[in-house]
């Protein structure tokens, strides 16, 4: 009352001196730069109106604030003001901003605590004790001096308030290790929609984010992660991971020399310099810099909590990027040090979606669960490998050149100047059906593919399926060479996995503001349907077979219909995998941000595929077990395995195969010869790498 409005329980809502006085401010400035409110009328501005500065809005305000007099008691005007004033740092009302500040209830407040607090109303950024201490003292000497001349308090009382050193304290962070990832997106659409109001905080947003997904998804990603630094050495006392740059023998990545940059996820090598076991730290030099590693942070590479003397030897190399720009040199020459990360391991992403909804359960852009992190599932685009394989068969079932049975040449040949090479696993020269080229990831056989649907047209294909990243059309486009998000992948296996209609996943449900009315969403992309659904089914069947008997074996042990796809780009610098049930799409990358490459016998099926199953074994866990609907549009015919033809009588090697309606085979295969060869490489080795090379 002292500092905002003295005269609260003398005037009739209305300050009319303060409003002349305001007016002929205005009138100076020929802008409305004071308003001249008593509490009445900031509780019907922050209650009933809005916050704009027009002369036409003042004069509602006033005649509302003289109603709002005669229908409440003084005492009920204040108590809603003290609960509605904004005291920064998304805090509203005294409770929450004492509780805030001074971890206690406003009532349990001392008379310099409280006069702090009454302050931070003239300007809440300002006058914050987190941003300004000074500022926030300044104002409080301001109140208490008001409270003295307004004859709340005498001078004893306001001597003894001044002493007072304000303990504030620490922020409660409220993004925690579950999805940070999800409140970074959140926040950017509030921000989007309300930029200003979005600033002043007090705002609930829903999401679609399933918490106990999102923990199953966390986890899962976590110990595939470890798994692989176990592999790799990469735990315990530091040593540089020797890992070939490319081809074996390959020297590891340099010493950087230079001034380091501050970008984001920028990975140097340094070398250790020194430690300090008091302070948890060990210093790194990264060329001209010296930086400095909490070693606190990365319990993943340290879980035995070894001192850093005993972590990191002096001399030993490292992987770091800078947390934070490099600042000037001191006065005496000396630059200060600046924080750095350990990047000793490889990164993750992983994304599930609700097959009916395309809601997102579950979003993990990074091991550490970190606020501000750099979420690798919406903001990093990666080479998919051959999880983009289905994206290019689907558009050959779709153009009905192609069927499951359709024989081709998986010999490596030369495209022009470009020659693609079949993973290492694969040792199969005869024609193969296209089923189980995709089953084995056969390399050759998706370009010869892609070249006949014409590589133009699976670029529009993939832009149907939601995938909003660059896509050129040459012939590398079959071996995944152009990165992705995550993310979009996800959606385009979730159009698969519903029917063939593609909508875009969304995470915000709806925001709420502080007056608690409902903030208008961007309006929601029109779903449209890519495949029909007897396509969407055939695609999905054909991925069945990648789990069945080809690259994705492993999964079997879920026992229910599953789909999916491994993928590991050149060089193994990217594992994947993709997949869904009738339920869940769940898609996993692991990389190193720098695009070091994983190492000899990192591929998605190795490395990607673990964190898939774990995630799908907890989602579906206590579910009934059900397939894929079968819908009309399909026939389904004996075929030789070895032609892809129709059975003839007696054939030893028959399957039944799907087609879609008219592109049934209608010639019947010859009969082979007893010592005929299996011509179709039978289901080949559970491992992937998927290579392209454009």
């Amino acid at each position: 009352l002292a500092a905002e409005d003295a005269g609260f329980y003398e005037h009739e809502g209305v300050n009319y001196w303060g409003i002349l006085r305001a007016m002929v401010i205005n009138l100076r400035q020929r802008r409305v730069v004071q308003g001249g409110s008593t509490i009445t009328q900031q509780v019907v501005k922050n209650v009933v109106l809005d916050s704009e500065r027009s002369y036409r809005r003042k004069i509602r305000e006033a005649l509302l604030a003289r109603r709002l007099e005669n229908e409440l008691t003084k005492d009920e005007i204040l108590e809603i003001y003290l609960n509605e004033i904004y005291f920064g740092h998304g805090r509203y009302g005294i409770e929450e901003a004492s509780r805030d500040l001074f971890g206690k209830s406003a009532k349990a407040l001392s008379v310099g605590e409280a006069a702090l607090v009454a302050g931070i109303v003239a300007g809440p950024e300002k006058f914050s004790p987190r941003h300004n201490l000074a500022g926030a003292l300044d104002r409080r000497a301001y109140v208490l001096n008001q409270m003295v001349q307004k004859g709340f308090l005498d001078d004893k009382q306001v001597a003894l308030a001044k002493e007072e050193t304000p303990r504030i304290v620490p922020a409660v962070e409220t993004n925690n290790e579950l999805a940070p990832e999800a409140i970074q997106i959140a926040r950017k659409m509030l921000r989007e929609i309300a930029p200003e109001r979005a600033a002043l905080g007090g705002f609930t947003i829903a999401t679609s984010i399933d918490t106990r997904m999102q923990t199953v998804a966390r986890k899962s990603l976590r110990d595939a992660l470890l798994a692989y630094d176990k592999r790799h050495g990469l735990t315990g006392k530091l040593k540089m991971p020797v890992i070939p740059a490319k081809g074996k023998g390959a020297a590891e990545k340099p010493l950087f020399s230079g001034v380091p940059s501050f970008e984001s996820h920028k990975v140097y090598v340094g070398v250790v310099v020194g430690t300090d076991d008091a302070a948890g730290t060990f210093d790194v030099k990264v060329g001209t810099a010296i930086g400095t590693v909490k070693l606190a942070d990365y319990e993943r590479y340290n879980p035995t909590h070894l001192a850093p003397s005993a972590f990191a030897s002096e001399g030993a190399r490292v992987r770091v990027s800078l947390l934070a720009p490099l600042l000037p040199a001191a006065a005496d020459g000396v630059a200060p040090k600046v924080p750095l990360r350990l990047e000793l391991g490889p990164e993750g992403a992983m994304v599930v979606l609700d097959v009916r909804t395309r809601e997102i359960l579950a979003l993990v852009g990074n091991y550490e669960a970190a606020s501000g992190g750099l979420d690798r599932a919406t903001q990093s685009r990666r080479q998919p490998g051959s999880t983009f394989k289905p994206i290019v068969y689907s558009c050959a079932l779709h153009s009905k050149l192609f069927t499951p049975a359709t024989l081709i040449d998986p010999t490596p040949i030369a495209f022009g100047n470009y020659k693609p090479a079949n993973y290492e696993g694969w040792k199969g020269v005869e024609p193969i059906r296209l089923r189980e080229a995709l089953a084995n990831s056969v390399n050759v056989v998706a370009v010869h593919v892609l070249e006949d649907v014409g590589p133009a047209t699976v670029v529009d294909w993939g832009k149907s399926l939601g995938i909003r990243s660059t896509l050129k059309p040459d012939l590398s486009l079959a071996l995944g060479s152009y990165e992705v998000e995550p993310l979009e992948l996800a959606g385009a296996y979730a159009t698969f996995a519903a029917g063939g209609v593609f909508e875009t996943p969304r995470l915000v449900k709806r925001i709420s503001g502080p007056d608690e009315k409902e903030l208008e969403l961007p309006p929601q992309p029109p779903s449209v349907r890519v495949l029909d659904e007897a396509e969407s089914f055939l695609i999905t069947n054909m991925m069945s077979s990648v789990i069945d008997h080809g690259t994705a074996q492993r999964a079997k042990s879920l026992l229910r219909p599953l789909a999916g796809k491994t993928g590991t780009s050149n060089e193994a610098k990217d594992a994947w995998f993709a997949g869904f049930s009738t339920d869940i799409v769940a898609v996993v990358w692991i990389g190193y941000d720098d695009g070091k490459p994983l190492g000899s016998g990192e591929t998605g099926a190795s490395t990607a595929l673990p964190a898939w199953i774990d995630l799908m074994k907890a989602a579906h866990e206590k579910k009934p077990v059900t397939d894929f609907p079968k819908p009309p549009g399909l026939v389904t015919a004996k075929i030789d395995t070895h032609t892809g033809k129709l059975a003839y009588p007696d054939d030893p090697d028959l399957m039944d195969e799907i087609f879609l309606e008219g592109t049934e085979p209608t010639e019947v295969s010859p009969v082979m010869s007893p010592d005929a060869g299996v011509v179709d490489g039978g289901a080949g080795d559970p491992s992937d790498s998927g290579e392209s090379e454009p």
